[in-house]
Protein backbone atom coordinates (compact mmCIF):
# COMPACT_ATOMS: atom_id res chain seq x y z
CA UNK A 1 0.00 0.00 0.00
CA UNK A 2 1.04 3.00 -0.79
CA UNK A 3 0.36 5.86 1.81
CA UNK A 4 -1.46 9.24 -0.66
CA UNK A 5 -2.21 11.50 1.94
CA UNK A 6 -0.02 11.46 5.63
CA UNK A 7 -1.95 13.73 7.59
CA UNK A 8 -5.37 11.84 6.89
CA UNK A 9 -3.57 8.67 6.40
CA UNK A 10 -5.08 7.48 3.10
CA UNK A 11 -3.46 4.63 1.15
CA UNK A 12 -3.66 3.85 -2.12
CA UNK A 13 -4.64 -0.08 -2.38
CA UNK A 14 -2.52 -2.29 -4.29
CA UNK A 15 -3.58 -4.31 -7.53
CA UNK A 16 -1.71 -7.69 -6.39
CA UNK A 17 -2.85 -8.03 -3.18
CA UNK A 18 -5.69 -7.77 -0.88
CA UNK A 19 -4.09 -5.87 2.28
CA UNK A 20 -5.77 -3.47 4.39
CA UNK A 21 -4.55 -0.86 6.66
CA UNK A 22 -4.44 -1.69 10.39
CA UNK A 23 -6.51 0.16 13.31
CA UNK A 24 -2.83 1.71 14.23
CA UNK A 25 -2.46 2.43 10.46
CA UNK A 26 -5.89 4.68 10.06
CA UNK A 27 -6.68 8.04 11.43
CA UNK A 28 -10.09 9.71 9.79
CA UNK A 29 -12.94 7.80 8.29
CA UNK A 30 -11.37 7.28 4.83
CA UNK A 31 -9.03 4.87 4.97
CA UNK A 32 -7.84 3.98 1.60
CA UNK A 33 -8.55 4.39 -2.37
CA UNK A 34 -8.37 1.82 -5.61
CA UNK A 35 -8.24 -1.68 -5.40
CA UNK A 36 -11.24 -3.66 -7.25
CA UNK A 37 -14.35 -5.68 -6.27
CA UNK A 38 -12.99 -9.16 -5.61
CA UNK A 39 -14.71 -11.07 -3.36
CA UNK A 40 -11.67 -11.95 -1.17
CA UNK A 41 -10.41 -8.07 -1.53
CA UNK A 42 -14.35 -7.22 0.21
CA UNK A 43 -13.80 -10.11 2.65
CA UNK A 44 -10.58 -8.78 3.89
CA UNK A 45 -12.04 -5.47 4.23
CA UNK A 46 -14.85 -6.11 6.50
CA UNK A 47 -12.57 -8.24 8.40
CA UNK A 48 -10.43 -5.50 9.12
CA UNK A 49 -13.76 -3.30 10.25
CA UNK A 50 -13.96 -1.84 6.39
CA UNK A 51 -16.43 -1.00 4.09
CA UNK A 52 -16.51 -0.06 0.72
CA UNK A 53 -18.92 3.17 0.41
CA UNK A 54 -18.78 4.78 -3.23
CA UNK A 55 -17.20 4.50 -6.37
CA UNK A 56 -15.88 8.11 -7.13
CA UNK A 57 -15.34 10.19 -10.73
CA UNK A 58 -12.13 8.42 -11.70
CA UNK A 59 -13.63 5.29 -10.94
CA UNK A 60 -11.70 4.31 -7.56
CA UNK A 61 -13.36 2.66 -5.04
CA UNK A 62 -13.28 4.56 -1.57
CA UNK A 63 -13.00 2.76 1.56
CA UNK A 64 -14.12 3.27 5.41
CA UNK A 65 -13.95 2.65 8.75
CA UNK A 66 -16.14 5.48 10.39
CA UNK A 67 -14.28 6.72 14.04
CA UNK A 68 -17.93 6.28 15.46
CA UNK A 69 -19.34 2.73 14.34
CA UNK A 70 -22.86 2.32 14.35
CA UNK A 71 -24.23 -0.72 15.57
CA UNK A 72 -27.02 -2.73 17.59
CA UNK A 73 -27.01 -5.35 19.50
CA UNK A 74 -29.79 -7.99 18.84
CA UNK A 75 -30.98 -8.12 22.13
CA UNK A 76 -31.36 -4.59 22.46
CA UNK A 77 -33.78 -3.69 19.17
CA UNK A 78 -36.63 -1.82 19.94
CA UNK A 79 -40.02 -2.94 18.79
CA UNK A 80 -42.54 -0.23 19.28
CA UNK A 81 -46.76 -1.30 19.92
CA UNK A 82 -47.37 -0.05 16.51
CA UNK A 83 -44.08 -2.23 14.82
CA UNK A 84 -45.82 -5.09 17.09
CA UNK A 85 -49.23 -4.86 15.68
CA UNK A 86 -47.86 -4.50 11.95
CA UNK A 87 -46.38 -7.86 12.40
CA UNK A 88 -49.13 -9.84 13.83
CA UNK A 89 -51.97 -7.84 11.48
CA UNK A 90 -50.59 -6.78 8.34
CA UNK A 91 -49.91 -9.90 6.89
CA UNK A 92 -46.44 -9.33 5.49
CA UNK A 93 -44.60 -13.31 4.96
CA UNK A 94 -40.40 -13.19 5.42
CA UNK A 95 -37.86 -15.15 3.56
CA UNK A 96 -34.25 -15.34 3.55
CA UNK A 97 -32.03 -15.39 0.54
CA UNK A 98 -34.32 -16.38 -1.94
CA UNK A 99 -34.59 -13.37 -3.92
CA UNK A 100 -31.03 -11.46 -3.13
CA UNK A 101 -30.40 -9.47 -6.50
CA UNK A 102 -34.18 -7.91 -6.12
CA UNK A 103 -33.29 -7.03 -2.41
CA UNK A 104 -30.32 -5.20 -3.74
CA UNK A 105 -31.70 -3.41 -6.99
CA UNK A 106 -34.69 -1.98 -4.86
CA UNK A 107 -31.75 -0.94 -2.48
CA UNK A 108 -29.94 0.89 -5.44
CA UNK A 109 -33.26 2.79 -6.24
CA UNK A 110 -33.80 4.53 -2.66
CA UNK A 111 -32.40 7.89 -2.14
CA UNK A 112 -31.58 8.95 1.51
CA UNK A 113 -31.83 12.22 3.03
CA UNK A 114 -28.64 15.06 2.18
CA UNK A 115 -27.48 12.30 -1.07
CA UNK A 116 -28.08 13.31 -4.78
CA UNK A 117 -27.81 9.63 -5.99
CA UNK A 118 -27.03 6.28 -4.57
CA UNK A 119 -23.97 4.57 -3.89
CA UNK A 120 -25.22 0.97 -4.99
CA UNK A 121 -24.37 1.23 -8.91
CA UNK A 122 -23.80 -2.01 -11.23
CA UNK A 123 -20.55 -2.86 -9.94
CA UNK A 124 -21.93 -2.68 -5.96
CA UNK A 125 -24.57 -4.88 -7.24
CA UNK A 126 -22.68 -7.62 -9.29
CA UNK A 127 -19.85 -7.75 -6.06
CA UNK A 128 -22.22 -8.47 -3.27
CA UNK A 129 -24.88 -11.05 -5.68
CA UNK A 130 -20.95 -12.79 -6.07
CA UNK A 131 -20.78 -12.71 -2.36
CA UNK A 132 -24.21 -14.25 -2.33
CA UNK A 133 -23.52 -17.11 -4.11
CA UNK A 134 -20.65 -17.81 -2.38
CA UNK A 135 -21.97 -18.19 0.44
CA UNK A 136 -20.81 -14.53 2.03
CA UNK A 137 -23.64 -12.35 1.98
CA UNK A 138 -27.78 -12.79 2.83
CA UNK A 139 -30.96 -11.26 2.41
CA UNK A 140 -34.40 -11.01 4.70
CA UNK A 141 -37.01 -9.89 2.47
CA UNK A 142 -40.45 -8.87 3.47
CA UNK A 143 -43.85 -10.01 1.31
CA UNK A 144 -46.99 -8.77 0.82
CA UNK A 145 -49.78 -10.36 -1.47
CA UNK A 146 -46.60 -12.63 -2.61
CA UNK A 147 -45.03 -9.56 -3.93
CA UNK A 148 -41.36 -7.97 -2.51
CA UNK A 149 -42.41 -5.21 -0.46
CA UNK A 150 -39.00 -4.58 1.62
CA UNK A 151 -35.92 -5.94 2.71
CA UNK A 152 -32.04 -5.81 3.75
CA UNK A 153 -28.94 -7.24 2.88
CA UNK A 154 -25.49 -7.65 4.17
CA UNK A 155 -22.67 -9.88 4.80
CA UNK A 156 -21.43 -12.60 7.79
CA UNK A 157 -17.82 -11.81 9.08
CA UNK A 158 -17.57 -14.44 11.85
CA UNK A 159 -20.55 -13.63 14.73
CA UNK A 160 -20.86 -10.50 13.54
CA UNK A 161 -24.03 -9.32 10.72
CA UNK A 162 -22.41 -6.45 8.69
CA UNK A 163 -25.50 -4.64 6.74
CA UNK A 164 -25.49 -3.31 3.94
CA UNK A 165 -28.62 -1.30 3.33
CA UNK A 166 -32.48 -1.73 3.48
CA UNK A 167 -35.26 -0.70 1.22
CA UNK A 168 -39.14 -0.49 1.95
CA UNK A 169 -41.99 -0.21 -0.06
CA UNK A 170 -44.93 -0.62 2.39
CA UNK A 171 -44.97 1.15 5.46
CA UNK A 172 -42.38 -0.22 7.65
CA UNK A 173 -41.55 -3.38 5.93
CA UNK A 174 -37.87 -3.21 6.05
CA UNK A 175 -38.59 -2.38 9.87
CA UNK A 176 -40.42 -5.47 9.92
CA UNK A 177 -36.97 -7.26 7.84
CA UNK A 178 -35.14 -5.66 10.39
CA UNK A 179 -36.53 -7.26 13.30
CA UNK A 180 -36.63 -10.68 11.92
CA UNK A 181 -32.59 -10.06 11.59
CA UNK A 182 -32.60 -9.58 15.16
CA UNK A 183 -34.89 -12.48 15.58
CA UNK A 184 -32.30 -14.77 14.01
CA UNK A 185 -29.01 -13.53 14.98
CA UNK A 186 -30.13 -14.08 18.87
CA UNK A 187 -31.27 -17.60 17.40
CA UNK A 188 -27.74 -18.02 15.98
CA UNK A 189 -25.45 -16.69 18.75
CA UNK A 190 -24.84 -13.89 16.33
CA UNK A 191 -23.48 -10.71 18.89
CA UNK A 192 -23.43 -7.44 16.42
CA UNK A 193 -25.29 -6.22 13.88
CA UNK A 194 -23.06 -3.48 11.88
CA UNK A 195 -25.20 -1.12 10.93
CA UNK A 196 -22.01 1.49 9.92
CA UNK A 197 -22.84 5.03 10.45
CA UNK A 198 -25.34 7.12 12.19
CA UNK A 199 -29.31 7.44 11.18
CA UNK A 200 -32.22 8.69 12.92
CA UNK A 201 -33.83 5.36 11.65
CA UNK A 202 -31.37 3.13 12.71
CA UNK A 203 -31.31 5.12 16.57
CA UNK A 204 -35.19 4.86 16.89
CA UNK A 205 -35.23 0.88 16.68
CA UNK A 206 -32.33 0.82 19.00
CA UNK A 207 -28.69 1.09 17.32
CA UNK A 208 -26.42 3.46 19.20
CA UNK A 209 -22.28 4.03 17.98
CA UNK A 210 -19.15 2.74 20.01
CA UNK A 211 -15.81 4.18 19.18
CA UNK A 212 -13.97 2.48 16.18
CA UNK A 213 -11.38 0.97 18.74
CA UNK A 214 -14.37 -0.90 20.71
CA UNK A 215 -15.59 -2.35 17.76
CA UNK A 216 -12.73 -4.03 16.36
CA UNK A 217 -12.17 -5.66 19.38
CA UNK A 218 -15.28 -7.07 18.95
CA UNK A 219 -14.74 -8.00 15.27
CA UNK A 220 -11.49 -9.29 16.46
CA UNK A 221 -12.81 -12.00 19.38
Amino acid sequence: MELLDKKHKIYLLDENNFDFPTLEMINDDLVAVGGDFHPQRIINAYENGIFPWFIDEYNHIHWFSPQKRMVLYPNEFKISKSLKRTIKNKGFIVKTNTNFEEVIKNCSNIKRKHEDETWIDDNFIQAYTNLFELGVAFSIETYLDEKLVGGLYGIMINDIFCGESMFSLENNASKVAFYHLCKQSKQNEIKLIDCQVYNEHLASLGAREIPREEYFKLLKK
